[in-house]
């Protein structure tokens, strides 16, 4: 089990591939550090497969996918599973042993990124509402006060416009969030990521 409970901050950067230069749609990969450096997990994207290169490059995130979040044995920990919906989009969090951790749940709002972190039993737990004015910047919110926030960190200007290496800050300011839910949005960093910047993602957003 990743225990993030003594994290006060922790980024998520994205590994790059020379392909992502010619518009290839790549499997996504993340590393998971602290702000040292020191490795806490990895993250990759499953499915080799001829069809699932084709969902990549065409679909976005309009199909169904998975992703693994591994220690630093490279033994899995946690599965997101996000199913294929044309609105609203969602991704589900395992545990290795198939226990239903939660949720991030896109909600609709006008010009807003908004979304929703559910418990296991559909409680919701943390509300992510970014305005359009701050367009890197997600706070979760938990009874009206920031819990948490991710921030998108800025990699230069080639590898802005023409990759999908992305970096993300995640802060923790409130000390009481329980270890589920800081995994939650650990998983929420990597969701903003999928929804909002990876190029198909923003090619067809809704």
């Amino acid at each position: 089990m990743l225990q993030l409970g003594g994290e006060k901050e922790i980024f998520v950067r994205q590994k790059f591939e020379l392909a992502e230069l010619f518009g290839y749609e790549s499997r996504n990969k993340y590393v998971i550090t602290r702000a040292d450096h020191s490795l806490i997990a990895y993250v990759a994207e499953q499915g080799k497969g001829l069809l699932a290169m084709f969902g990549r490059q065409f679909r976005g995130h309009w199909r169904s996918f998975e992703l693994h979040f591994f220690g630093v044995d490279r033994q899995v920990m946690y599965h997101a599973k996000h199913p294929f919906r044309f609105f609203f989009q969602r991704l589900e969090l395992y545990d290795a042993n198939g226990r239903f951790i939660g949720a991030a749940q896109k909600r609709f709002a006008f010009l807003y990124k908004r979304f929703d972190v559910e418990g296991a039993d559909g409680r919701l737990l943390l509300q992510m509402s970014s305005p359009p004015w701050k367009p890197w910047t997600f706070p979760f919110q938990k009874s009206g006060r920031d819990a948490a926030i991710v921030k998108k960190k800025w990699v230069g200007l080639l590898a802005e416009a023409f990759t999908d290496k992305d970096t993300f800050q995640i802060q923790y300011p409130d000390p009481t969030l329980a270890n589920d839910e800081r995994l939650l949005v650990l998983m929420s960093g990597i969701f903003i990521d999928l929804i909002y910047f990876e190029v198909k993602a923003t090619q067809n957003e809704v």
